[in-house]
């Protein structure tokens, strides 16, 4: 029984709270200076690098560091720039073979597709952080390469709209948001999470639930999907996930869940309470059984709906991408904090909590994108934002 093999999580699970309370302000000003922080420590490897560049032949620097930002900081020309190179990207063909994903017809499907296929080797297993970072990193270059884009990954600062994300400049849904909320359904019961033999999660629903009406996403068609989607009355829809289902794109914007576990105060909990990397990622992802999905679900289920709430699909979501970007800034600040010990830490096998029994996963172990591309890399190459194929930082 999956219980039974989990015991360490479960252990683990008495630190955890479920909902955290946040102290707004006090809270997002505590935040911010640790990115400040681990921004600084950024600067000091980069100085250190530069005066030994041509040494030390390593390739990122001050002169060609990429500069992540949050979405709100992003002018409405850069904001559209963005959104255009999105809707680019579901307009060019897919390279995935329909023996493969039969449903994936544009590029943009190629990436929701290798993540359906992969899910089970890339949650709650040690290639958890680096996976996605690889993602995103990879799903950013597609935007630049195919379709022109001259910006960089914008991210998604959960903290900054908790108390309100619909009303934030992410989900607004004017033409320079990431489009609004679904069309509101009345009525509707708590999304319920069902995990093994743990008890169940009981997540307040949205103000949405329907059809995408605003904003560049508004006709937006998901191909992929479902593989096991919550729905309000307590059921799943589930499905092989890489059939051709076409349908709207469904958000249902939950105020109850981004401030209950996506706040300033969770994040801030999740740095300075994990000192290990194994304790840091099971608490990210919600330790099974302590009644928390942590910030990586607050996120995913702050925007709800179809196919955010389907954890194979999610990345049919436009918003997935800024969500994760901010998933990697936390775990940067994490490593910054310790970069020395934290750079290189990994914990975890390659199975969904280690289901079915498999082996650690180690810094020597392959992370392949399939068709959404990027090739085979090390997990050694993915573990510093400044090393490898990266060459990026985040600021506020």
């Amino acid at each position: 029984m999956l219980i039974r093999r989990l015991t360490y999580a479960l252990l683990l699970a008495r630190a955890v709270a479920a909902p955290t309370t946040d102290k707004t302000s006090d809270s997002l000003t505590e935040l911010e200076n640790l990115i400040e922080q681990a921004r600084s420590t950024q600067e000091d490897i980069l100085d250190d690098r530069t005066s030994a560049a041509e040494k030390r032949r390593q390739t990122c620097t001050h002169d060609n560091l990429t500069v992540r930002r949050p979405w709100g900081s992003l002018s409405k020309k850069e904001r559209k720039a963005y959104t255009d190179a999105v809707l680019c990207l579901q307009s060019l063909p897919a390279k995935t073979p329909a023996s493969v994903a039969p449903g994936a017809k544009s590029r943009y499907d190629d990436f929701v597709a290798t993540h359906i296929i992969q899910t089970s080797n890339i949650h709650y297993t040690g290639t958890f952080l680096a996976w996605h970072r690889w993602f995103v990193y990879n799903y950013e270059q597609a935007l630049k390469n195919e379709c022109g884009y001259t910006g960089s990954q914008p991210y998604w600062n959960w903290a900054l709209y908790a108390n309100d994300p619909a009303s934030s400049p992410i989900f607004d849904g004017s033409a320079y948001s990431m489009s609004g909320n679904g069309a509101p359904i009345a009525n509707k019961g708590p999304i319920t999470l069902l995990l093994g033999d743990f008890a169940p999660v009981y997540l307040p629903a949205g103000t949405g639930g329907g059809c995408v009406t605003s904003g560049p996403f508004k006709n937006m068609q998901v191909n992929l999907g479902p593989v096991s989607l919550p729905l309000n009355n307590g059921s799943v829809l589930t499905g092989t996930g890489l059939e051709y289902n076409p349908r709207c794109l469904k958000r249902d914007i939950s105020a109850g869940v981004n401030s209950a576990y996506a706040n300033a105060t969770s994040i801030i909990n999740l740095i300075l309470k994990n000192n290990n990397i194994g304790d840091f990622q099971m608490v990210m992802q919600g330790v099974p059984g302590s009644g928390s999905i942590g910030v990586h679900g607050g996120g995913h289920y702050t925007v709800g709906g179809d196919p955010a709430d389907d954890v194979f699909v999610s990345p049919g979501e436009p918003v997935f991408y800024l969500h994760h970007g901010m998933i990697d800034l936390v775990w940067w600040t994490w490593q910054a904090l310790d970069y020395k010990n934290r750079r290189d830490a990994i914990s975890g096998t390659g199975t969904f909590l280690n289901t079915p029994p498999s082996p650690d996963t180690t810094l020597d172990d392959i992370v392949d994108l399939g068709y959404a591309g990027g090739g085979p890399i090390t997990m050694r190459e993915l573990m510093s934002i400044h090393d490898g194929p990266f060459c990026y930082t985040y600021t506020l």
